[in-house]
């Protein structure tokens, strides 16, 4: 994984998914593995600034992903790999709630900026 340094506006630029989860009751372990093991692969995605899982400590059951696309296209083209094919195959049945909702950035103007397509 490339080491990458982002100055704060960079990181205000692109495409943001929020993605909240939550495992079946047994599963919360292996979904929690399954989403260290998308760190690596994610980051090195030319697309990916960002990929950062977090797990609650008051509910082992819950997940929430932060991941930060150069793009629209970046979030595209990371759910055509095959590290996330497999992901959603193998932990699709060990998550009872999995919500994905898309952000960017806020202007000030009462708009949201147009990601799609800035590099």
């Amino acid at each position: 994984m490339a080491e990458t340094a982002f100055t704060p506006a960079q990181l205000n630029e692109g495409f943001v998914v929020a993605i909240e989860i939550v495992a079946k009751a047994g599963e919360e372990d292996a979904v929690a593995g399954a989403l260290q093991s998308l760190v690596a692969p994610t980051m090195a995605e030319p697309g990916v600034k960002l990929f950062l899982p977090y797990r609650s400590p008051t509910d082992p059951a819950s997940f929430f992903i932060f991941e930060l696309y150069r793009n629209e296209a970046g979030w595209a083209a990371h759910q055509q790999t095959e590290h996330f094919k497999t992901f959603v195959e193998t932990m699709l049945p060990c998550i009872a709630k999995r919500q994905r909702v898309p952000y960017v950035p806020y202007r000030g103007n009462g708009h949201a900026a147009a990601a799609r397509g800035t590099a």
